[in-house]
């Protein structure tokens, strides 16, 4: 008998305040900020490519084998507006293999795929679970203004600070090389 009124103190307390669950389908908690959803690729917004190069080494490391790529040729190499020499030409992540182990992440050296928010890609077709390179790079999108993401090694990674670190080194072995000439030629003394 003081189990039951015990019980309904309990309750009497608890009625009185807030309710902590949430109806999920209709209202979404906020993501915590370390939260690893699905992978993303990120684009390169100042030569509107992505970072991906197809180097294969996020394929190679996957423990589960859900990812599968293919490079090619980068026709804004030859131009001269990027300093990517190949880029993806395809890419496509099987969701369902997916474990959301992040090592896909930790072995790419060129800052071109990360662990997105995104946790809702369900479908009813098994074909949906198969994200390819747009879907992909539009997750990249809504990760990269969700986060403010910006990458690690901007000096290696984006074209733009690339490209000007190539043409100050440019400039600046043009200028030696100059030097160089000036100092070789003969003065009035014939030295």
């Amino acid at each position: 008998m003081i189990g039951t009124f015990k019980g309904l103190l309990t309750t009497a307390r608890w009625l009185l305040k807030r309710p902590v669950t949430a109806h999920y389908p209709e209202q979404h908690l906020p993501v915590q900020q370390r939260y690893m959803g699905f992978p993303a690729l990120l684009m390169d917004d100042t030569a509107d490519e992505p970072f991906c190069t197809g180097c294969m080494v996020c394929v190679r490391e996957c423990p589960t084998q859900c990812m599968s790529a293919q490079m090619h040729d980068n026709p804004k190499f030859a131009d001269g507006s990027s300093h990517r020499r190949k880029i993806i030409n395809e890419f496509e992540i099987n969701l369902n293999r997916c474990i959301l182990c992040g090592i896909c992440v930790d072995v790419c050296a060129f800052d071109a795929i990360e662990m997105s928010y995104e946790h809702e890609l369900a479908s009813y077709a098994r074909t949906g679970s198969r994200a390819d390179l747009t879907l992909l790079l539009d997750l990249g999108r809504r990760y990269m203004d969700m986060s403010g993401w910006s990458p690690e090694n901007p000096e290696k990674n984006v074209a733009e600070v690339a490209l000007a670190k190539r043409a100050a080194a440019a400039a600046a072995k043009a200028a030696s090389a100059g030097d160089a000439a000036a100092t070789d030629e003969p003065t009035e003394d014939g030295e």
